[in-house]
């Protein structure tokens, strides 16, 4: 392995930056943490990444004091890495890249809240199904820290772009983002259809990365009766790695739709989302199969 030159002195904040996490099996790391991937095995069997090296760069990243190393084993000794509130503070960082990605790898480069049936975005998501969610918690827009996924059989977590209690609120060239349009119609119908989905054994959450206050204004406008989660520090849509765009400088969540089970695990992924309406329809069909 080639010598790494230091570049802690520079006076560039990106540089300095990248004196951290500028080696990409860093990146992986930090990525797999938030998924939930703690433990040393569980990482190298997630990266196909040799036992020297992933030693070299947990330390690195526990000295810069990205990740913490906490004890969960005596005999032998046995630890977990952890994000620290510098870590997660990288989140941010991954999900721009992500989106990056999506957008001009394997994308066209446009901005739009939504993609096609056959994109890797989409396979992203769908590959979802299967999966835990991480046991992380969010603000609710009532108030409070809580799990998004809830206590009861199912949780219905739809994903959405945005919805605001005043038309004035939203960016300026909302409408003509493909995809952006028909969150306060998906609200409002969850909100009319919650009795269905409640005998079927499912709790409905909202999830966006508006901040609590913009999401309590809107809940409140709409009445809707069940909470909205905010994401606004993107740890659920880097846990899951769920597709974004970027909109009046906001990394916002593209619509799409997980249907998730007591034990965290997801039963069903509904995207892309063309339909609104349908949507609903098919992610209450999915929890009555499911409970069936």
């Amino acid at each position: 392995m080639p010598q790494r030159t230091s570049l802690a002195d520079a006076d560039c904040a990106i540089a300095q930056a990248l004196d951290v996490v500028g080696d990409w099996w860093t990146l992986l790391i930090v990525r797999d943490a938030a998924r939930g991937v703690h433990r040393f095995d569980a990482l190298q069997h997630e990266l196909g990444v040799s036992r020297k090296v992933l030693t070299e760069r947990l330390r690195l990243l526990v000295d810069a004091d990205v990740l913490s190393r906490e004890p969960y084993q005596e005999r032998p000794a046995r630890y977990e890495y952890r994000l620290t509130p510098r870590g997660r503070a990288l989140l941010p960082v991954l999900i721009a890249l992500q989106d990056w990605g999506d957008a001009w790898v394997t994308g066209d480069g446009t901005t739009v809240a939504t993609t096609q049936e056959s994109s890797h975005e989409a396979a992203r998501v769908h590959a979802l199904v299967g999966t835990r969610v991480p046991e992380l918690s969010l603000p609710f827009h009532t108030g409070g820290q809580h799990d998004p996924v809830a206590d009861t059989p199912y949780t219905v977590l739809y994903f959405f772009p945005g919805a605001y209690a005043r038309q004035e609120s939203y960016p300026p060239g909302w409408a003509a983002i493909p995809g952006a349009r028909g969150c306060t119609l998906e609200s409002c119908t969850y909100r009319d259809q919650l009795a269905e989905f409640t005998a079927a054994g499912a709790t409905v959450h909202g999830v966006s990365t508006q901040r609590p206050d913009e999401q309590r204004a809107f809940a409140e406008a709409e009445r809707l009766r069940f909470p909205l989660l905010s994401d606004a520090g993107l740890e659920l849509t880097a846990a899951l790695r769920l597709p974004t765009f970027r909109a009046a400088g906001i990394s916002r969540l593209k619509r799409l739709t997980l249907v998730v089970d007591r034990d965290r695990t997801v039963r069903e992924a509904l995207y892309p989302i063309t339909d609104v309406e349908q949507s609903v329809r098919a992610a209450l069909a999915a929890v009555r199969a499911s409970a069936g």
